[in-house]
């Protein structure tokens, strides 16, 4: 499913802005790896709750844990107008 252009410059804008944070955050596997952390994961992810960061940032609903991040889409309506959006 491919969101209309003002979905993807949304999805686009916040995925960036939480890639900015996550980068900087120690439960990021390449800075957890830095003090001892290891994994047989090759994706980035989050050592904290266990997420791939490329989907988890991406995401509109979601949030971080550690609220370092909160969701674009708080409430069932909002994800109403955005799924009608899709149509």
């Amino acid at each position: 499913m491919i969101p209309p252009a003002h979905l993807k410059t949304l999805i686009d804008s916040t995925y960036q802005e939480r890639m900015a944070i996550c980068l900087t955050c120690e439960h990021h596997s390449d800075n957890a790896k830095k003090n001892g952390y290891t994994s047989v994961r090759p994706d980035a992810h989050c050592t904290n709750c266990g997420c791939t960061l490329a989907a988890k940032t991406k995401c509109l609903s979601c949030e971080c844990p550690l609220q370092k991040w909160t969701a674009v889409v708080k409430t069932q309506e909002e994800e109403n107008k955005l799924k009608n959006d899709l149509k």
